[in-house]
């Protein structure tokens, strides 16, 4: 069972992600001790979204084209609504989103960011949830759809809310205790 002190995590995001979605996680597990990366579509630094208008910047540390699965323990998918409306038309960002679930890694996505997991195929027969306004395209999909802080089907966390943090936060830290899921494939 890898520690969350060895964890390598990748958080993949564009222009638009909710401020806190991105960077509670970013800074909680780098807290913890994971080496965590942000990864966004060219490799240039990306824009928050904070209470109805452009937040912060977060800088990158690579393009999302060059995120090598086999080096990471998780992924994490900020939501926000422009953010994930953004990468699931992005054949490079789902691309790799299906990647980590076949490969067993720990996927995480909160709030719109389920959006990235149904344009990825990866929803089907599993139990999610995800910001309200969302949640009739995962049962369209095919996800049983909960309403709780979190939820988890073989090392997928998804999450509904900014309110949900801590417990979104806690839930990657105890799935990479667990190590790799074995999952059915995309």
């Amino acid at each position: 069972m890898p520690q969350i002190t060895e964890a390598r995590i990748v958080i993949i995001a564009t222009n638009g992600f909710e401020q806190s979605e991105l960077e509670v996680p970013l800074e909680n597990l780098q807290d913890q001790g994971a080496t965590v990366h942000v990864a966004s579509p060219d490799g240039s630094p990306i824009k928050g979204w904070k209470d109805k208008n452009w937040g912060r910047e977060v800088g990158a540390d690579l393009k999302i084209g060059d995120v090598n699965v086999d080096d990471y323990d998780a992924l994490v998918l900020p939501g926000g609504q422009i953010n994930p409306d953004l990468l699931r038309v992005d054949e490079t960002a789902v691309g790799k989103i299906r990647e980590f679930v076949d490969r067993g890694k720990v996927v995480a996505a909160i709030c719109h960011a389920p959006w990235l997991l149904i344009e990825a195929g990866v929803v089907k027969d599993r139990e999610m949830t995800s910001y309200h306004s969302i949640r009739t395209d995962l049962v369209n999909a095919g996800a049983h759809v909960v309403d709780k802080e979190v939820a988890v089907s073989e090392g997928i966390i998804t999450s509904r809310s900014p309110g949900d943090l801590d417990a979104f936060v806690a839930k990657i830290v105890e799935e990479i205790r667990e190590g790799k899921h074995r999952r059915k494939a995309a």
